[in-house]
Formats: C-alpha cells, sequence, structure tokens
C-alpha cells in the first residue's frame, strides 16, 4: 500500500512540474451542456443550453483548478441537475 501511494505522489508530483514548467497550458475543449428539473410524478425535463468552450489543462490530473483536456474530450456531454 506504501509504495502505491509513493508511485502516485511521485506521478503526480512530475506532472505537476512538467504543467508549471511548459508555463501552465491550457486548451479549449467545446462541451455539450444539458440542464436537469425534476419534475412531479418523478419525472425530469431537459433542457439543452448548448455547446460551451471549456478551458482545461494538458495534463494527467486536474491542475490549476481545471479539469485535464483528455477528460473534456471523452466526456463532451456535461449536465447539471437542479
Amino acid at each position: 500500500m506504501l509504495v502505491a501511494v509513493a508511485a502516485f505522489v511521485a506521478v503526480y508530483g512530475g506532472d505537476w512540474a512538467i504543467y508549471q514548467l511548459r508555463g501552465s497550458p491550457q486548451l479549449k475543449v467545446s462541451v455539450n451542456r444539458t440542464l436537469t428539473i425534476p419534475l412531479k410524478g418523478n419525472k425530469q425535463e431537459f433542457d439543452s443550453l448548448g455547446m460551451v468552450d471549456v478551458p482545461c489543462s494538458v495534463s494527467l490530473f486536474p491542475q490549476g483548478s481545471e479539469s485535464p483536456c483528455w477528460y473534456l474530450r471523452r466526456n463532451s456531454n456535461q449536465n447539471t441537475q437542479i
């Protein structure tokens, strides 16, 4: 268990160092956003908010309070519930 934790800390630290050395690289990924509104009788209404360009970090892990670009490309549909 200790080896796994040490490996994770090393990989995350390396990712952070490379992110900082490269000047905090960022891109924008187009994401389709929808809004889910609960209705009576366990029904839901889905409203499309359209395509939005979301800033992302070019890294393995979230850096600079932004999601990694690879994650946003794989999950290009985002749903927000009220």
